[in-house]
């Protein structure tokens, strides 16, 4: 076994485990760390591949982008997870079926790609020019739209993430900028002329008198 081969169990294994963890922890927060050790797993199996530009991409644009914003919804909108686990296991098994189905699909679609027996065969000039700048040429010319088509769903997860910490809630407390600038010194200070108030003198009750004539104490 070469170190090549040793270094792709290793990291994929990484990569199983903290799959598996991202749909199995208790804490929405560690899912999302978990995720994020996914994906620097995955970009790991990317340079063993000999493909850097999709390794760096996976960690500039998901890690250090999206994993980030997700961390973000995720503490802001303070999910309760105790309620979204109730029936966990009732509905597991039909999950279980649907997740065994895509699995299949998604098996059936792509493994026809890993098949490289008729792929092209590349010249010496574009070999030379790097597979970062071949990616570059084919994105933006054979699949432009469907870059175009991302990025306008990434900015629809944007606007929609900022909007659901927007909505109103009875535990948030802020300030509104407008309402500060148009203070002024009458609206933060008033003051009222009130009467002095000068506190009654003790009233003194007169001992009661026996009938004999004699006073108590």
């Amino acid at each position: 076994m070469t170190t090549q081969t040793a270094l792709f169990y290793v990291f994929s294994a990484v990569l199983l485990f903290a799959a598996f963890r991202v749909i199995t922890a208790r804490s929405t927060v560690h899912a999302a760390l978990f995720l994020v050790l996914s994906f620097f797993s995955a970009s790991c199996i990317w340079l063993l591949l000999r493909a850097e530009f999709l390794a760096i991409a996976l960690v500039l644009v998901y890690v250090g982008a999206v994993m980030v914003l997700f961390l973000f919804v995720v503490m802001m909108l303070d999910v309760n997870v105790d309620g979204i686990r109730e029936g966990f296991w009732k509905h597991f098994p039909l999950a279980a079926i649907v997740g065994v189905v895509i699995a299949l699909e998604m098996a059936a679609v792509l493994l026809g790609g890993f098949d490289v027996r008729d792929a092209p065969v590349e010249t010496a000039q574009a070999i030379s020019a790097g597979n970062t700048k071949l990616l570059g040429i084919d994105v933006y010319t054979n699949y432009l739209y469907p870059l175009q088509i991302a990025a306008v769903l990434l900015l629809v997860a944007i606007i929609a993430a900022i909007a659901l910490t927007l909505r109103q809630r009875k535990d948030s407390r802020f300030l509104n900028p407008s309402q500060q600038v148009r203070a002024k010194k009458f609206d933060r200070l008033r003051i009222v002329k009130m009467k002095a108030t000068v506190e009654a003198p003790p009233v003194v009750v007169p001992p009661a008198a026996d009938p004999k004539g004699a006073v108590k104490p």
